[in-house]
């Protein structure tokens, strides 16, 4: 992968989709050795641990660049679904989700063991940082934006084959749904901000999150620069005028189902 056209593509991609905050690579770190250069660490370099949306969110909203293992952890899922420890028969009996989010103690273990996790030892800690500036490949991109920005970004990425994005949301574990499914499956998710994103790491209301790894970001691009040559740019014109203009080509398809009313197009 070319850095220096990964950090084009990230300009293209704030400039194109008008977010608010950095587009984040994200990297499994394999051993210490893999950490970013200046990357800082929360327990060594700050003298205290971080959530990792909160790494995350210093590395889309400040610009830094983050390196999270095991001992830099505040939270346990993380810790869980990244691999980095085996899973306490506690957690997978469903005490993480029961009596504070479900109604009994099955339905909390449904929860932790649908959880998305990666291997054991696969990884010793996760990097992150502004996909502008960042000195690694990535894993995956993970972009914060709103639903008109996410449509865009679903539209980039059907311009392949067309086919909808079929992805598993969960209210839960934002820093562990919107990576792992991701690299496990090598396709792209969304997600949205958990409780945790939005109270400790300032996830607004109206953000989801859309995931795409790291070797699909060109063709995702691509998609992009087609649909905006096409009209799907943002900000969109707004129009309630009824009868209104069509794209091309839904006037036939109409007309072709009995619906000759429809002149346009």
């Amino acid at each position: 992968m070319n850095l220096e056209q990964l950090h084009s593509n990230a300009e293209e991609l704030e400039r194109r989709l008008r977010l608010q905050t950095f587009p984040i690579a994200i990297k499994l770190l394999k051993t210490e050795a893999d950490i970013p250069e200046g990357a800082t660490r929360p327990k060594r370099d700050l003298d205290y641990h971080l959530y990792l949306c909160q790494a995350f969110a210093m590395s889309r909203r400040e610009g830094k660049t983050m390196a999270l293992l095991k001992e830099d952890m505040w939270c346990p899922e993380p810790v869980i679904g990244y691999g980095l420890a085996e899973p306490p028969e506690y957690f997978l009996e469903g005490h993480n989700r029961f009596p504070r989010n479900v109604a009994t103690l099955e339905a909390g273990s449904n929860f932790a063991h649908e959880f998305p996790r990666l291997e054991i030892g696969k990884c010793v800690g996760v990097a992150s940082a502004p996909l502008t500036a960042a000195n690694f490949e990535p894993d995956v991109v993970i972009i914060y934006c709103n639903s008109a920005q996410l449509g865009l970004l679903l539209q980039g990425m059907q311009y392949r084959d067309g086919r909808a994005l079929q992805t598993a949301l969960c209210p839960h574990a934002a820093c562990v749904y919107s990576v792992v499914p991701a690299i496990k499956q090598r396709r792209y998710q969304v997600s949205i901000p958990c409780g945790g994103n939005r109270r400790m790491a300032m996830a607004a209301d109206d953000e989801v999150i859309f995931t795409v790894p790291g070797e699909q970001v060109e063709d995702l691009m691509l998609g992009l620069r087609h649909n905006a040559e096409n009209g799907s740019t943002l900000p969109l014109a707004h129009s309630m005028a009824p009868e209104s203009e069509q794209p091309p080509g839904y006037g036939k398809i109409a007309r072709m189902m009995g619906m000759d009313w429809v002149t346009l197009s």
